[in-house]
Order: structure tokens, then sequence, then C-alpha cells
């Protein structure tokens, strides 16, 4: 299994893009990773860099960035409303696949050691790749900010841990390190005051505000029995938060780190920055993301919002998505472009989903062409998505159905369930010509040598394999829906109950489909007690099937009753 980490350095530059333009380029010369998104901020002067790859990959392309940023960029002219202590300001590695988080540490360690000795830049290392946890906070470390590092350097507690004890003023400092997936995140604010941005912000940040005496503003600190400022706790957990005001725009916000999103999820971020605005006679008119953000925190927060106004949550993925952009008003300073912010859509292989994206008449039309694939096990994958689709057609109707209000939970659970078997169907619609395309591809390999020969039979039979489990895969799942279409018959809106009926011929014909499919390829396939197990069941599954249709397709007739 491939390693892969992603990278988010932050370039104390947002206003000339052609020096970023340098730095990207930088980033992109190595082999191996893949540049994602670039997130320049004009109000803040810094631009956000996101890209991923392989470990080695990533920590080279990442010095040769810091390297590029530090000949760019001049600290000493420096202004921008965004703490900042250096041209790379900050430069976090975080594990995405198959790798942990001591090890991402590691490389991390291995990149700051690198950029001190080489570049003679001094390097702090921070979060999982810190080993003294009392330095460990990027803000502590960061505290002072550049103006203050001049200072700060000399401070044995403060000894960079890498690189030289002097401070660079082109330069700056640079805070390298490994951490989890942080979401940054701003929340627009109807008010240009800062002093009233930052009493949000104190109100909801995990930290909290300072405890004082009478007014909470310039009342006497609070302190315990060791003299130590006693704090009040925000009501977020694994939030940081200022608050900050953007001439750019206007308006003042609450730019919050999301440090958490498991323990403190974007919507409710959101939601939480609303009430508590709203206690202090202030609006929030939306909200921007900085970066990138993982899909399910864009369609967690599109089933959080459908709750609350009791929709039924069972809709797709790409409606999900509206309704957070909607809701939060992502898009109320920039137009919010799924396909370039979240970051599963950016790294997913276009190869992967070539028929699924394709339009409905390009597809018939590839199906009908001389080509042999897609063929039968796809159109069977398709034609159970679609079987599908119609229950979880069903399942919504009668969640918004008038006058069954008490009711809306119960289908809109339904309608998740549907959506979910929907998605897995539509996916193995590429997957199994990909299997058909993985058997072509080894029945192509040399055989001129013994070892050509054992290597091309072992690649047929993986391949033979695999195009047996995929149709199986569209067989269970064909068969798993068919209690959903059952139900959606038997207590779905009646006027939709015909639906359900062509729901089960789907159904029906996918289960039958696939299971010739798995037949076909399964006479290829050396294994005989692997074929007879899939065979046998396979066997079992269509008589269930065919079993559950005649039931619902009883129900859907008595109910039509003509």
């Amino acid at each position: 299994m491939n390693q892969l980490i992603e990278c988010v350095p932050n370039f104390s530059e947002g206003l000339d893009l052609s020096v970023i333009k340098q730095i990207t380029n930088e980033i992109e010369s190595v082999e191996g990773v893949r540049l994602l998104n670039v997130d320049p901020g004009k109000a803040t002067n810094r631009t956000v860099v996101t890209f991923v790859g392989n470990p080695s990959s990533v920590v080279d392309a990442a010095f040769l960035a810091i390297k590029k940023a530090g000949e760019l960029i001049d600290m000493s002219k420096h202004k921008g409303e965004h703490p900042r202590m250096g041209a790379t300001d900050v430069c976090p590695l975080i594990p995405i696949a198959n790798i942990s988080m001591e090890e991402t540490a590691k490389w991390a360690q291995k990149l700051g050691e690198r950029v001190g000795k080489e570049l003679q830049i001094p390097v702090y290392l921070y979060e999982s790749a810190q080993p003294n946890k009392e330095r460990s906070n990027l803000s502590v470390i960061r505290a002072g900010e550049y103006e203050g590092f001049f200072k700060k350097i000399k401070l044995p507690e403060w000894k960079p841990d890498f690189g030289p004890t002097e401070f660079d003023a082109k330069r700056g400092a640079t805070v390298i390190g490994a951490r989890d997936f942080l979401v940054a995140y701003n929340v627009n604010l109807n008010t240009t005051s800062t002093r009233r941005a930052n009493s949000v912000a104190f109100d909801v940040r995990e930290a909290g505000r300072v405890k004082r005496e009478g007014d909470p503003i310039n009342g006497k600190i609070v302190t315990d029995e060791h003299g130590n400022p006693i704090s009040i706790p925000g009501s977020l957990k694994s939030v940081k938060a200022i608050g900050w005001f953007i001439e750019e725009y206007g308006i003042a916000q609450i730019s919050m780190n999301l440090t958490n999103i498991n323990i403190t999820p974007l919507h409710m971020a959101f939601d939480e920055v609303c009430k508590k605005a709203t206690e202090r006679g202030i609006r929030v008119t939306g909200s921007e993301l900085v970066g990138l953000v993982p899909l399910k925190s864009l369609t967690d927060a599109g089933k959080y919002f459908l709750k609350k106004q009791q929709r039924s949550t069972g809709v797709s993925e790409k409606e999900l998505i509206k309704i957070a952009i909607k809701t939060m008003g992502l898009d109320e300073l920039a137009p919010f472009k799924p396909e370039e912010r979240i970051i599963e859509y950016l790294l997913k292989d276009k190869a992967d989903s070539k028929l699924i994206e394709m339009a409905l008449t390009d597809f018939a039309d590839e199906t009908a062409s001389e080509s042999p694939a897609p063929g039968g096990g796809s159109i069977s994958a398709y034609v159970g998505s679609l079987g599908i689709s119609l229950a979880t057609m069903v399942a919504n109707l009668s969640s918004h159905k008038k006058g069954w209000d008490a009711r809306w939970e119960e289908f809109s659970d339904w309608a998740e369930k549907g959506q979910h078997i929907k998605d897995e169907l539509v996916k193995l619609v590429d997957l199994d010509t990909a299997a058909f395309n993985k058997i072509m591809t080894a029945f192509s390999l040399p055989k001129t040598t013994d070892e050509e020969k054992t290597i091309r039979k072992q690649a047929i039979q993986d391949a033979t394999r695999f195009a047996i489990e995929v149709p199986f895969k569209v067989m269970e799942l064909s068969y798993e829906s068919l209690s959903i279409i059952k139900a959606m018959a038997e207590i779905g809106n009646p006027n939709s109950v015909s639906d359900a009926g062509v729901g089960a011929l789907c159904a029906r014909s996918a289960v039958m489909g696939a299971f010739m499919n798995v037949r076909i390829n399964a006479s290829g396939y050396d294994d005989k007690t692997f074929v007879n197990e899939v065979v046998i069941k396979g066997k079992e599954l269509e008589n269930k099937t065919i079993a559950l249709e005649t039931e619902i397709l009883k129900i859907v007739n008595e109910k039509i009753g003509m």
C-alpha cells in the first residue's frame, strides 16, 4: 500500500501571485507529488498551499518551496493580518493514507533538520514532531511574531530545534511539524469591530478568556493560589479562534482552526458562532474555508441542516454539499467550487469513473459500440442502481408527504440506506469494466520464457478472480436493495407504488444479470473450491431474489388494483 502524506505550507505572500507561482513551480518540479490547491489571501498577505504525495517526495518538494520562499519574500517589509514569523511561516505534514502519525513526525523532523542545516533558517518543531510538549503549540511558538523574535530567539528556552540562533531579518523562522487534518475556517460578521469579533472568538474557542473581576475587559485578572490567571473555557473543544478585520471585504471575521473535526465539526462551529454572535447583537452573514476540506465535513453539514428542517437526509452527495454551501454561506465572498476544494475530489482518478461521468446517450452509445466493454456486468450494476434509486425516491417523497410529518425521520433513514446502496452500485459500473480490462491486460503479457508464462498465468488468475468478485458484489447489493424496495411498496407513498414495482424488476434483473457474469468468468478460474462456493451462494441469492420480487409485485399489483 502506498504511503501518502499531505503538506500545507503557509507562505507570507498573498499579493504578488508571480512570487507564489515561482514557489509552486518548485513543488510541481518534484516527481511523486501533486499540487492540489493554492489559496492566496490579500488581507492576510498569506497563501496556503496544499500538495500530497509519498513522504520522501513531499519532503523534497517542501524543502525546495521553503528555499524559494526565502529567496523571494522579504519579511522586513511584510504586513498582514495573520500572525506570522517567517517567509515560510508554518509547514505541517499530515498523514493521509497507510502511514502513522509517528512516522509522519519523523519525516517532519528530517525536513526540519535539512532546512536548518542546508538553508540556515531557524526551525521550530511543533505538534507531534516536537518532543518537548511545553513548546509544541504553534501559537505559543509564534507568540511575539516576526517583530518579537529578534529577542525571543536569544532566550535559552527558545533556542531553535535546528538552524542558527540568529534571527534572519529577511527570511524569519519556520515552524515545521506533524499534525492531524486541520480545517481553517473563517466566519463573516456584519460588523467592522475587531474587539467585538474577538469577544465572539473568546466565547467559542476552547482556551476561552481570562477571568476578570467586574468589567470583563478592563477588570482585574482573577488568579489562583499560585498567582496563575484563571481562564473561562469557551464552548467549543478543539477550536482555536481570534477576531480580525478584513479590509479587503470591509468586515470583521472569526478566524478559526478546527483541530479535530471529529470533536467539533464544521457545522457545529458555524452554528455556535451564530449563537454567540446573536447574543452580542451581531449577525453572521456567511463564512469561508481556507484551503481544502474533507468530503465528510460538507456531507455531514448538509445532513445536519436538513435534519434541523425535518427534511430527509437521504439525498445525493451533490445535494448535501449544495445545502452545506448555501446554509453556511461558503460562497458569500467568492465562488465555492466543490471540485476544487474537497480533497477526495482532487485525489480522484478520472479514469476510475469514466462511464458514470458520461451523459446517458453517450453511455448507451458506448455500450452499443463494437467495444466489448461496458458489457453485461456494468449494465447489471447500472440497472441495480436505478432500481434502488426508485425506492429512494419513494422514501424521499414519503418523508415530505403532507400529513405524514410525524414519520419524516423513518423515511429519511430508508432514503439514506438507499443512497448508500445506490452509490456503491454506481461505482461498480466502472469497476466491472475495469475488471474486464484487467483480464485483457493479463492475456497480453509476454509468454516467451517459462518465467514470463508463470507471471502471465498468475496475472490471468488474479484478474479472473477480481472479475468474479465484482459482479458477485453487484448481486449482494441488488438483493439487499429489495428489502428497501419492499418496505416502500408496503408503507411508502401509495401514489408511487408503481415506482417501487419497477425498482423490484430492476433489482431482479441486476441480480440475475450479474450472476451470469459470475458464472461465465468462474469457468476460467482454476480454484474450483472457490468457484463452487461462489456459484452455490450466487444460486441462493438468485432464488431469494426471485421470491422477494414476487412478494413485492403482489403488493404492488394489489395496491394498483386494476
